[in-house]
């Protein structure tokens, strides 16, 4: 769990800092920024949505695992 948050807090943290960038180093007119970043942010939420979700069906598996019968162990006993 804690590789995901880290995952999530590096991907904000790097789209704040590249949409930082963009906007001081751009030649382009406000309203140009303005599009890109908010295209940025969409595709970032897209993004942290899919990867949400994914992790979302492993966990779901796992606790689907988990919820099975586990058969007893066949060793025989001397």
């Amino acid at each position: 769990m804690k590789r995901i948050w880290s995952f999530f807090s590096g991907a904000v943290m790097g789209a704040l800092v590249g949409a930082t960038l963009a906007i001081l180093l751009a030649p382009s007119s406000g309203e140009d920024i303005r599009t890109q970043m908010r295209q940025r942010v969409e595709q970032l939420q897209s993004e942290l949505k899919d990867a949400a979700q994914s992790r979302r069906i492993e966990l779901e598996r796992q606790i689907a695992s988990m919820r099975k019968p586990q058969k007893p162990s066949t060793s025989e006993e001397a």
